[in-house]
């Protein structure tokens, strides 16, 4: 009976195997342990090596600064705001006091001016209307509401404005004025136009004395006539 044949190669151990496998971990851990020591080191600041007062100290320098830097922050702020306060109330002023140099300067009749209104033109064949007619005829105008006034386009009508009786002719502010006499006026077109044909007003006035009178409301009246202005002897202005 043949004897049983035995395996006489060398059988591998486990223990070695895990002997192995320990040494590669222990490779790898050491490794990683390396790695976080370097990342550690990275993020070390400056200040690893300063003392737990003087920190203390340097935290409470850097509010003293953060809060003196708001401070100063602050305070530009509000100048800065004031400022802008300031120009926009300036511009403000500027504005009104350019609109207001405008309005005087349309009354006092220094510079054109444009608007709706009317238009009056007097026919006086018989030369009856003197120059009180036509005084007569812007003083109700003005309280009708006009705003500026001209005659044949000439004659500029303000409140230093003078009338007079010249031979068969009219003078109006030193200015020559001859038949038919054509006054525009700016205002309120519908509110003139009423007026002046009020029964007892302006064209029955007018008529009366001889004349023919056509009233026509105008969406735009250009007068580009100037007043003749003298320059004050005696007023001054007060100080």
């Amino acid at each position: 009976m043949p004897e049983p044949r035995t395996d006489d190669r060398p059988k591998r151990s486990p223990f070695k195997v895990s002997v192995s496998q320990l040494v590669v971990a222990a490779l790898i851990g050491g490794l990683a342990f390396a790695i976080t020591v370097q990342v550690r080191d990275d993020d070390t600041d400056d200040y690893s090596g300063v003392r737990g007062d003087d920190l203390v100290e340097l935290l409470k320098s850097l509010d003293s600064a953060n809060e003196r830097l708001n401070g100063q922050i602050d305070d530009l702020t509000d100048t800065r705001n004031g400022l802008l306060s300031s120009t926009q109330r300036s511009q403000k002023a500027q504005k009104q006091a350019k609109q207001r140099a405008e309005q005087l300067a349309i009354l006092a009749g220094s510079v054109g001016a444009s608007g709706p209104g009317i238009e009056v033109v007097v026919q006086d064949p018989n030369q009856q209307i003197d120059a009180a007619a036509i005084l007569d005829a812007v003083e109700e105008l003005r309280d009708a509401g006009a705003e500026v006034i001209a005659i044949n386009g000439v004659a500029r009508v303000v409140a230093q404005t003078y009338f007079l009786d010249d031979a068969d002719q009219i003078r109006v502010g030193g200015r020559e004025i001859k038949r038919p006499y054509r006054i525009e006026v700016i205002g309120d077109a519908s509110g003139l136009a009423e007026a002046v044909r009020f029964p007892g007003g302006l064209v029955d006035s007018l008529e009366n004395r001889g004349a023919s009178v056509i009233v026509t409301k105008k969406d735009k009246i250009t007068i580009t006539a100037l007043a003749d202005v003298k320059s004050p002897e005696y007023a001054r202005p007060t100080s």
